[in-house]
């Protein structure tokens, strides 16, 4: 299996210096069948326009079929996020996994308006963003047990106890706190 592996963080995917992009044009000559994995290990890489990934992983099998080419991708990597309840910056995994068909004609395509290109230089660069970004949870968090701030001072609860009451009472429900009975 053919390993992808840089030395230098790359800032940005461009033309020039892109680990997405695969040459699969000796799958495409060969049998209806034929399959070949590629890995991927990738310290740093911007997709554009608002993704940032570090320890990008995963695989990319491609299959010949009839109808064309199935890219089946599992793929997992860090972004920087910010904490939902305590805004502190942190670095969010995330994973995602997919199957699309490049097709080798129009006859073939699917929903995904994906076609082989003439050159045979598949670039998964948007399909990972994609399907990352919608991977990305909606409520991301610096931990599963996030305190998050104070809602009387701001005070980061993780670090420290300002003792406010976290439960403040809607001053235009408070009367019917008077209806408790005390010893409740």
């Amino acid at each position: 299996m053919p390993t992808l592996t840089l030395e230098k963080p790359l800032p940005v995917v461009n033309e020039h210096i892109n680990p997405l992009r695969i040459n699969v044009g000796f799958i495409v000559n060969a049998e209806a069948g034929y399959h070949r994995t590629f890995e991927f290990d990738v310290p740093q890489l911007y997709l554009p326009p608002d993704l940032q990934l570090s320890d990008l992983r995963g695989t990319a099998r491609f299959s010949h079929t009839p109808q064309g080419l199935v890219a089946e991708a599992f793929l997992s990597a860090h972004t920087p996020a910010e904490c939902a309840r305590c805004l502190k910056e942190t670095d969010q995994a995330i994973a995602t996994q997919f199957t699309e068909l490049y097709a080798n004609d129009e006859r073939s395509i699917t929903d995904s308006q994906l076609l082989l290109p003439a050159d045979h230089q598949i670039d998964l660069s948007p399909l990972v963003r994609e399907y990352l970004l919608l991977d990305l949870p909606l409520v991301p968090l610096c931990k599963a047990d996030c305190k998050g701030l104070c809602v009387v001072c701001g005070a980061d609860r993780n670090a420290e106890d300002c003792g406010h009451d976290q439960h403040p009472i809607d001053p235009r429900l408070s009367p019917l706190k008077d209806l408790l009975d005390p010893k409740d």
